[in-house]
């Protein structure tokens, strides 16, 4: 398989270079460029064609919000990973809501770096795990039906697929997933595919969305 290209977006010319450092040891991804801002990050984009691009938020020029919101309508087969400092809410659901498949904080560790860039060339979503607690909690705010529905989808995801779409919600990777249900990791990213593709999502974040507003994640 071709190495992952991945496009490094960040103000900071250190962080980037370290950055590119860390990922060039890897030998399944290719650091094809860098950008200092978002709107340097979308002409790049467009001439480098990266599978992956790493996204700070908070950026001169053009934010990274606006630059992921812009990239997606683009280039939608490129796969955006917020990667910042922050992890307040208002950051968390603004990068989301814009279609980040990502979303990791700077202090995560080199190898989860490498696997969720992966992952997300994959198809695949990754947030931090504090960040999946958000997303569950805002849902679970919602008001709940007055009785329970059956699951209102065309096709209803089975008993195992739906033991995968919760560790999904957590925010748990394929390998995770499989270590946690004792099945291969292949059997699970095909469980996934059909999950995806029962809820209509694009992705794993949209599905855990999805699940919690029609009130598949309850035990």
């Amino acid at each position: 398989m071709s190495p992952v290209r991945v496009l490094l977006v960040d103000d900071q010319a250190l962080f980037r270079e370290a950055l590119a450092t860390l990922l060039a040891t890897h030998d399944g991804i290719d650091v094809v460029g860098e950008a200092g801002d978002g709107d340097e990050a979308l002409s790049r984009a467009a001439s480098l064609a990266p599978d992956v691009v790493l996204m700070d938020l908070r950026m001169p020029v053009l934010d990274g919000v606006s630059a992921t919101r812009r990239l997606r309508a683009e280039h939608p087969g490129v796969r955006v990973i917020a990667l910042t400092t922050f992890d307040d809410d208002e950051d968390v659901f603004a990068a989301l809501r814009a279609g980040a498949v990502g979303y990791l904080l700077k202090d995560v560790s080199s190898a989860r770096l490498v696997e969720a860039v992966l992952a997300a060339a994959r198809g695949e979503s990754v947030l931090q795990p504090s960040v999946a607690a958000k997303v569950v909690a805002r849902f679970a705010q919602l008001p709940d039906a007055a009785e329970p529905r059956p699951q209102p989808l065309v096709v209803p995801l089975s008993e195992r697929e739906l033991e995968v779409l919760r560790l999904l919600a957590d925010g748990r990777s394929n390998r995770e997933i499989a270590a946690a249900l004792f099945l291969a990791e292949g059997t699970v990213k095909n469980h996934v595919t059909n999950v995806l593709g029962k809820l209509g999502a694009r992705d794993r974040t949209q599905a855990a969305l999805r699940a919690r507003d029609l009130g598949l994640l309850r035990p």
